[in-house]
């Protein structure tokens, strides 16, 4: 499949449709996801054009797991979360829904079950505070 330059992430990087961002550098971006799978979920993703995995040059996949260890931290503080799960889905069949490649990092505390992928759009002022908490974070460290 060719990349879709009017998929939804595209279009947050073109600012063509709004995201509560919590990071940007040169080569990425981070926001909330607005279908999250628990409280705190975070989407990074690379500035580059790329649909998985396989079409991300090395450079840029490297850039993409330094801003979500930079991220991850950020959120596992803010959130206050005992644990992290990272997932990166390549394809319809792994699950991905948005075909710009992107990291999940979704906090997670044992006994809570995760919700379902992109299946239930979260309250926006809920969405706002969250981001505020993680960009704090990233401010202080």
């Amino acid at each position: 499949m060719a990349y879709d330059n009017n998929n939804i992430f595209a279009k947050i990087l073109r600012g063509e449709a709004p995201c509560f961002k919590v990071y940007e550098d040169e080569r990425n971006i981070a926001f909330m996801d607005v279908m999250p799978q628990s409280e705190g979920h975070t989407l990074v993703i690379p500035k580059m054009a790329a649909e998985n995995i396989f079409d991300l040059p090395p450079d840029d996949a490297a850039s993409l797991i330094q801003a979500t260890q930079k991220v991850a931290a950020a959120v596992k503080r803010a959130i206050k979360a005992p644990g992290l799960m990272i997932a990166q889905l390549n394809g319809a069949e792994a699950g991905q829904t948005v075909f710009h490649i992107h990291m999940h990092v979704i906090p997670r505390w044992s006994g809570a079950d995760l919700k379902l992928h992109a299946r239930e759009l979260a309250d926006f002022e809920v969405l706002k505070k969250q981001a505020e908490l993680i960009k704090a974070e990233l401010e202080r460290h």
